[in-house]
């Protein structure tokens, strides 16, 4: 049965995609060439600047999710402790400190190899990047600004919250 018969539109660049699902979703975002997109998503701790690239080579799209602040030199080591131990835990994706400028970000790749993305591989790619995002920022602020050891930072964020104050 034919792509069209079963009322299923076909698109074959994923930029294309992930730029209806930011449209979709009201979050701002900028198209830097055929190949490329950049968002900003708002979270609950910080805004996150979502930036996504298509290698046809590897037919790969990358996803980088970057968090708003700096991480002093100072506060290195225990940033790589953090990041080590909290990638123990993730099944997808990683935490990575780029160190040219000092951002933490989140990273996580599709391969395609020689499939079609969808919109729900498009949905799943950025829900595992945000929800990663908000389950972690806070670890990461303990580390750089309240000078916390990262082991500490990160049990202070893995309690579960349960109902409302």
């Amino acid at each position: 049965m034919a792509t069209a018969e079963l009322g299923i539109e076909r698109i074959t660049n994923p930029i294309d995609l992930m730029e209806r699902t930011a449209s979709d979703h009201d979050w701002a975002c900028d198209r830097g060439s055929d190949d490329e997109l950049t968002m900003v998503v708002a979270g609950t701790w910080t805004d996150y600047h979502v930036s996504i690239n298509w290698r046809e080579d590897l037919e790969s799209l990358h996803m980088a999710c970057a968090f708003d602040f700096k991480v002093p030199d100072a506060r290195l080591n225990e940033i790589y402790r953090l990041i080590a131990q909290i990638n123990e835990q993730l099944w997808l994706g990683h935490f990575d400190l780029w160190a040219q400028e000092g951002l933490i970000m989140f990273r996580h790749s599709l391969m395609l190899n020689g499939s079609v993305v969808t919109p729900r591989q498009c949905e799943a790619l950025l829900k595992a990047a945000l929800e990663a995002c908000e389950r972690y920022y806070q670890a990461f602020q303990f580390v750089v600004w309240a000078g916390k050891e990262s082991r500490e930072a990160l049990v202070s964020t893995m309690f579960q919250t349960e109902g409302q104050a």
